[in-house]
């Protein structure tokens, strides 16, 4: 029986421009090795911005190039109003309410003045609402395009980690600590839900395994993120990270000033986004090395077995190159990051060559199109270095007569 690949893309709102570049190039190498149309992925799980990339994926299946080409226009045209109002109004009536809440507090504001959230992320629905269409991926799954789709989100009410899937057979869903998973039809609103960044975005309502609650960006809490692929019977799995698995050291300063909040949002986000992939690939890759040294009867007793893994992410800072287009935010967004204390002027500071932290924040914000083609070329140019992984990891070797372009 074929192999079974599993695509596992992370959350990191723009950063997730990233994931279409490397996708982009795989595309790429798919048709120059003559592997036409079809998906590469049968498997798809997708966590906040990369449960958004997942879903579209899962919707153009049966044509997984133009699927990719699609993804590409989008992310490469973005803007914020895409994403998230920024007019002056919205702006005023968001910071009212936090204002109010922060002065007379939480608990004696009314409900009506209570912020949900930051931003307003209502034109996210709007857009997803015309890029997916929810009834193709059902065909795709009964057409065989598709085994599974699987995004993930947080229950602010229990704090338990769901992932959400749709499947072509049936699964039975599973329970870990603090984690678990339901069958279901998916929808915007379990997109929306995933990738509510904590503070940033509205928790949205959704049928969970325990009853309706309010769901969060699915980073959260999310102890094992290549967990659902190999649930969902992968047998090998790429990884698309949306940051560097590993920082080269620092170099040893003394840090005076007090973190703003925009540096403690950026640092939590990062934590966040970032940590608990890391540690799960380094999981994943200490199992199958202790799997390699069991026999095969005693490997055969054991409920683990190896999954082969590729991973694909940034070979540099992408908080560093937010820092270089602060500029492209709307005057409004950059006000409200500079109020934070965050890094809303378009520039690095100067002084031992150092980014700052609060660039994180504004990276996972940029959904603007000088920053995300970058990051898509940078997907692409990533990919191609590991060019020679990615064929090996497919099986994909050029047709007699077709010559591969490097």
């Amino acid at each position: 029986m074929k192999e079974r690949v599993g695509l596992v893309l992370s959350g990191g709102g723009a950063r997730a421009a990233y994931q279409v570049g490397v996708l982009a190039a795989i595309a790429d190498l798919a048709r120059q090795h003559g592997q036409g149309a079809g998906n590469p992925f049968p498997i798809v799980c997708g966590t906040s911005a990369g449960a958004i990339n997942a879903a579209v994926l899962a919707s153009g299946a049966h044509d997984f190039a133009a699927r990719i080409d699609r993804l590409v226009q989008v992310w490469a045209n973005f803007h914020v109003q895409q994403v998230y109002r920024a007019e002056v109004s919205d702006m005023i009536v968001s910071g009212a309410r936090w204002m109010s809440m922060l002065s007379i507090g939480w608990m004696v504001a009314t409900k009506r003045l209570r912020p949900r959230s930051l931003l307003n992320n209502e034109p996210l629905r709007e857009l997803l609402e015309q890029e997916i269409d929810w009834s193709q991926v059902e065909r795709n799954l009964a057409e065989g395009h598709l085994h599974a789709l699987a995004v993930t989100a947080s229950n602010y009410a229990s704090g338990e980690h769901v992932t959400f899937y749709r499947s072509a057979h049936v699964i039975q869903p599973w329970v870990r600590n603090q984690r678990m998973a339901l069958s279901c039809p998916l929808t915007v609103d379990h997109l929306l839900a995933s990738s509510a960044i904590p503070f940033v975005f509205p928790a949205t309502s959704l049928a969970g395994p325990n009853g309706r609650a309010y769901f969060g960006d699915g980073s959260m809490r999310q102890t094992a993120p290549i967990s659902p692929a190999i649930h969902l019977g992968a047998d090998k799995v790429l990884v698309i990270g949306a940051g560097r698995m590993a920082e080269p050291p620092a170099a040893r300063h003394d840090s005076t000033d007090y973190p703003t909040l925009g540096q403690i949002a950026g640092h939590a986000l990062s934590s966040i986004f970032l940590d608990t992939l890391a540690v799960d690939v380094e999981r994943l890759r200490r199992i199958n090395h202790t799997l390699s040294l069991i026999n095969p009867e005693q490997r055969q007793k054991s409920a683990l077995r190896p999954v082969e893994l590729l991973l694909v992410a940034p070979s540099r800072r992408l908080d560093e190159l937010a820092s270089r287009h602060a500029a492209a935010l709307p005057r409004t967004v950059r006000r409200l990051l500079q109020m934070l204390g965050g890094n809303g002027k378009g520039r690095v500071p100067s002084g031992q060559g150092r980014i700052r932290q609060d660039s994180a924040l504004l990276s996972y914000l940029l959904f603007e199109a000088d920053f995300t083609r970058e990051l898509i070329e940078l997907g692409r140019s990533d990919a191609m270095a590991q060019r020679a992984e990615i064929l090996t990891f497919f099986g994909w070797t050029a047709p007699a007569g077709l010559v591969s372009r490097v």
